[in-house]
């Protein structure tokens, strides 16, 4: 099985995700967001929540991603709520939906709003039947495309009244990452092409 250390990762040049990055902070862009990526087959997930450092405080999820090869979508939900065309697209079960550790999103989303989750693919779930220990998405990724990403915008606050540029672009990271990973596990079909 395949592992890899922090020491080895942090030797690896920083991934950056080039498309372009769309902020959905009303109902109406939500809609049109929605259209959009409708039209594909497969979308990078992940979700945003603003840290809490006391014990049995837990807040609601702030952002969802859902990124194609060349677009991510923030999906603003302490803005938005509970986008009924947004609800649609979690519940559809034609279109692949792939992310990391999704049982944790699946729990916090519901204290946000009544969905069924359907098209579902955790990584976490089919990296071992190519050899991969790994169950991190930093670690997974460093395996299978010898980068680095960056974890220093985690704990910002996702609930702010304007996200950063930085925020932004990690946002779209982890999402678009997410996707190529279970693209290059699909086009792969031993460990030894890594």
């Amino acid at each position: 099985m395949k592992s890899i250390s922090k020491e080895e990762i942090a030797t690896y040049n920083i991934e950056k995700f080039t498309g372009n990055i769309f902020v959905v902070d009303n109902p109406e862009k939500a809609d049109k967001a929605v259209e959009y990526l409708s039209g594909f087959g497969s979308l990078g997930f992940d979700t945003e929540t603003r840290p809490s450092f006391k014990k049995g405080s837990v807040n609601k999820v702030a952002l969802i991603q859902l990124a194609t090869e060349k677009r991510c979508y923030l999906f603003r939900l302490n803005k938005i709520g509970s986008s009924s065309s947004l609800i649609r697209l979690l519940s559809d079960a034609n279109i692949k939906k792939i992310g990391l550790s999704l049982k944790d999103d699946f729990n916090n989303l519901s204290r946000r709003m009544s969905y069924t989750p359907q098209g579902f693919i955790d990584i976490q779930g089919i990296v071992s039947k190519y050899n991969i220990a790994e169950l991190s998405l930093q670690k997974i990724y460093a395996i299978l495309f010898q980068k680095r990403i960056s974890k220093s915008q985690q704990l910002s606050n996702w609930d702010a009244e304007q996200l950063s540029d930085a925020q932004k672009r990690y946002a779209a990271l982890d999402a678009w990452a997410c996707l190529k990973i279970y693209e290059k596990l699909c086009l792969t079909t031993s460990l030894s092409e890594f």
